[in-house]
């Protein structure tokens, strides 16, 4: 049973729909539910299910030490597009070959969990990993954003920084110094590989939580300090900047 209520989640999950209609709500992004349709979810995201039809599919769902624990690579979930992005949507929709191959891997994945023996989290992993892989290559040529994983570690790393520290660290300089490389060359690095500066990175990240935190009811005030502003004023006004309305107006619309 899929529930309506809201829930954040604090792993990773892909969602891969077969049949079946309706919206999903993730953070306060609306999404039409439909066949061969894939939905990603990051560890803090609030998802919602407002089913329609009998949604059939597969739900896939790990946490960051499944993989980290075998491939020492601590930056590799960073390195998909489609996790933990405020840029390009949450979904794809894939032909019907391309989500055969998909459906292909998790029924292997299934197989390997009905008939568990010593070495399977070996297997599963090394499933696990070639359809992240797949999906974010599919992902790339969707929405037409890089899809080598190996492009620029500083990038990574930034990405990896920000989702850790974003409630103390609202400066370039700040995450710069962190990296060891220049304001500028950091700007220049996330322009090239999202599309956007450092700061709008930054800025995208703190706006997508202080939402998520005003859904959950909290105080302005509360929020405020929670994220280093240094007066409800301030606050009010930053956000008010990149959503046109305050964040009490926010809250009474939603």
């Amino acid at each position: 049973m899929l529930d309506s209520t809201l829930h954040q989640v604090s792993f990773y999950e892909i969602i891969f729909i077969q049949e079946g209609s309706g919206t999903f709500t993730l953070d306060e992004n609306k999404m039409s539910i439909a066949p061969r349709a894939i939905i990603f979810i990051s560890p803090g995201q609030v998802r919602r299910w407002e089913i329609e039809e009998k949604v059939k599919g597969y739900t896939l769902f790990f946490d960051k030490d499944f993989l980290h624990l075998f491939f020492s690579d601590e930056l590799f979930l960073y390195r998909l597009q489609y996790f933990h992005q405020y840029l390009h949507p949450a979904e794809m929709h894939i032909a019907e070959r391309s989500f055969g191959k998909c459906l292909e891997l998790l029924q292997e994945i299934e197989q390997e969990f009905e008939q568990i023996q010593n070495d399977s989290d070996h297997l599963i992993r090394a499933i696990l990993y070639q359809l992240l892989i797949v999906l974010n290559r599919y992902y790339a040529d969707i929405y037409d954003v890089q899809r080598d994983t190996y492009i620029h570690p500083d990038f990574y790393r930034f990405r990896s920084l920000l989702e850790k520290r974003f409630l103390q660290d609202h400066t370039v300089e700040t995450y710069s110094k962190l990296l060891n490389i220049g304001p500028g060359s950091l700007n220049k690095i996330c322009r090239q590989f999202s599309g956007s500066s450092a700061q709008q990175m930054i800025h995208q990240k703190l706006i997508s939580e202080i939402k998520k935190e005003l859904r959950q009811n909290k105080s302005a005030k509360e929020i405020c300090y929670q994220f280093g502003f240094s007066d409800p004023s301030n606050f009010n006004r930053f956000f008010k900047k990149f959503t046109q309305i305050t964040p009490q107006q926010y809250r009474r619309k939603i």
